[in-house]
């Protein structure tokens, strides 16, 4: 995998990137070299070859975007729902969203970069693929406002309930009131 490349599901234009550590084990995807729009019913097809655990990834990272603060984004405008916009916008082009499986590439502005999950961010910077500031706030959550980063549970149910979607909309606050 190149380190210098996003690496990834979703519109290269994006405002918001979550990173996990693995694509979906889809033959299609064990050799991505960039990054790529998701097309109508992706989603989906992803979620019925893959199962639950794919299935909650993309319902969350939707939720959150939903729940975002809407003085800086505006996920929740598009459609009526989080699952609308799951299926209807979510890391498809023009969406400014991406789901990658690279490291961050951190950079002045205002892109909102999560990482999914603690382990994640810890084997991330233990090799030397993250330059960041982490400021752990507890077991779950670390946050490097210069670099508008903030490192979260893992996008399932129980790791990222919707109490912990709220706070991450909070923390998103607080990484732009600081910029």
């Amino acid at each position: 995998m190149n380190a210098c490349q996003n690496i990834g599901f979703g519109d290269h234009n994006f405002r918001v990137a979550v990173y996990i550590a693995k694509p979906p084990p889809m033959p299609e995807y064990t050799h991505l070299n960039g990054l790529y729009p998701l097309i109508n019913e992706q989603i989906n097809t992803i979620n019925q070859a893959c199962g639950n655990g794919w299935r909650k990834v993309f319902n969350v990272y939707a939720k959150v975007l939903f729940a975002l603060p809407s003085e800086y984004y505006c996920f929740a405008k598009q459609t009526h729902t989080w699952q609308q916009y799951r299926d209807q916008f979510l890391l498809q082009k023009f969406s400014q969203t991406a789901l990658l499986f690279s490291p961050p590439k951190l950079s002045a502005g205002n892109t909102l970069h999560i990482i999914a999950g603690r382990t994640h961010a810890k084997n991330l910077l233990n090799q030397g693929l993250l330059a960041a500031e982490l400021d752990w706030l507890d077991d779950e959550f670390a946050i490097d406002k210069a670099n508008n980063l903030i490192v979260c549970p893992y996008f399932d149910y129980r790791q990222l309930s919707n109490i912990k979607i709220a706070r991450l909309s909070q923390l998103v606050a607080i990484c732009f009131e600081s910029s």
